[in-house]
């Protein structure tokens, strides 16, 4: 094994800390807060770390954008609104999403820890990043993380012609104990097929999408790449019942409709924004003590991953080892960083007047 690793070609390798730096300052001259520029930099290389290019670093310059543009608001008035002990609403007042769901989270667990579980919700945000983020930092307080996002349409819906709802992800973090071998279980996924993300790059490669992946304007499956314009629910009536299920679950919960206000004769309701829900549980509170609930955890991953593999299979993964085992892998030796977005960080950070860090 060589003592780096080797980026594809023409990617670029940062340091993990120096690019969540650089990431901060960018985002710092664009208008936000040194505290609230480090942490929507820390959610962005949290994700670049792990293999989730479309949510890393290339969200970077489409922040700073938002934020030059108004659309994200640099200077928000972020109020908490609780009328219970285990409940509670964030208004972001437009913040951008790693502001207002990092400042979700810490409130989730800090209800949790007195009422047992708890649930946050956040309204009137701009793309939350990786919702994976806010619910891993509930599992390393020993809570397990629930997360749902609701945005702009944006996805098919079956039955319906043309763009419907929107791509909701969900994500889960359930806490395996300090001295377990196994990261914590983590699945993050969307409603959709493939990400918008995927059909940009298939466009630009020239390769043909999946079939049963992607659509045309008006709602047709196509696998052509310069014709697809949305994402396909995953699993057809599944993941468009999901996705209209989250756009209930976040919001139209905290009382601010995102689905209903699109569709409608109003221009207000196309106006980009993004809801999300947050719960923390407490193991305790179910009966489990913190060994007893880690050590069971430890006991079902070892479980799976001791099953027989598939003839075909590299192994058997529980969801988030791989992306866990890559982040170390990382945070050790470097972040790759692809061409393009590399280009666009550092015309940014002309602009700017900030210092690119050396990249390899």
């Amino acid at each position: 094994m060589t003592d780096t690793p080797t980026p594809k070609p023409g990617k670029v390798l940062v340091p993990a800390e120096d690019l969540r730096t650089f990431g901060a300052a960018l985002l710092e001259k664009g208008g936000l807060s040194p505290e609230h520029a480090r942490t929507t930099a820390e959610v962005f290389v949290w994700a670049a770390q792990r293999g989730v290019d479309s949510h890393g670093t290339a969200r970077i310059p489409a922040y700073l954008e938002l934020l030059a543009k108004g659309v994200a608001n640099a200077d928000p008035d972020i109020r908490l609104e609780s009328s219970t002990p285990a409940a509670a609403v964030l208004d972001a007042d437009r913040a951008p999403g790693p502001v207002a769901l990092t400042a979700a989270a810490e409130e989730a667990v800090r209800l949790a820890r007195t009422t047992g579980i708890a649930t946050v919700g956040v309204r009137h945000t701009v793309h939350t990043g990786a919702i994976g983020y806010y619910v891993s930092k509930i599992a390393e307080q020993g809570l397990v993380g629930i997360g749902f996002v609701a945005g702009m349409p944006n996805m098919g819906y079956t039955g319906v012609k043309g763009a419907a709802v929107a791509t909701s992800p969900l994500a889960i973090a359930v806490p395996t104990p300090p001295s377990s071998d196994h990261a914590p279980l983590l699945l993050d996924m969307a409603t959709a097929t493939i990400a918008l993300g995927k059909i940009r790059q298939a466009k630009a490669s020239g390769t043909p999408l999946p079939e049963g992946a992607a659509a045309t304007a008006d709602g047709t499956p196509t696998t052509d790449p310069e014709l697809a314009v949305m994402p396909l629910p995953l699993g057809g009536v599944k993941g468009s019942g999901m996705s209209l299920a989250f756009e209930l679950l976040t919001s139209v919960l905290v009382g601010a409709p995102i689905f209903a206000a699109f569709h409608s004769d109003d221009p207000q309701g196309r106006k980009h924004r993004q809801n999300a829900l947050l719960i923390a549980i407490d193991p305790a509170a179910l009966g489990n003590d913190a060994a007893g609930f880690g050590a069971a955890v430890d006991a079902t991953l070892s479980t799976l991953k001791g099953l027989p593999a598939a003839d075909d299979a590299a192994g058997v993964f529980y969801p988030g080892e791989r992306s866990a085992a890559l982040a170390v892998e990382r945070a050790d030796k470097g972040v790759p960083v692809a061409p393009k977005v590399w280009r666009e960080l550092t015309e940014s950070a002309e602009k700017l007047g900030v210092t690119p860090p050396e990249a390899g």
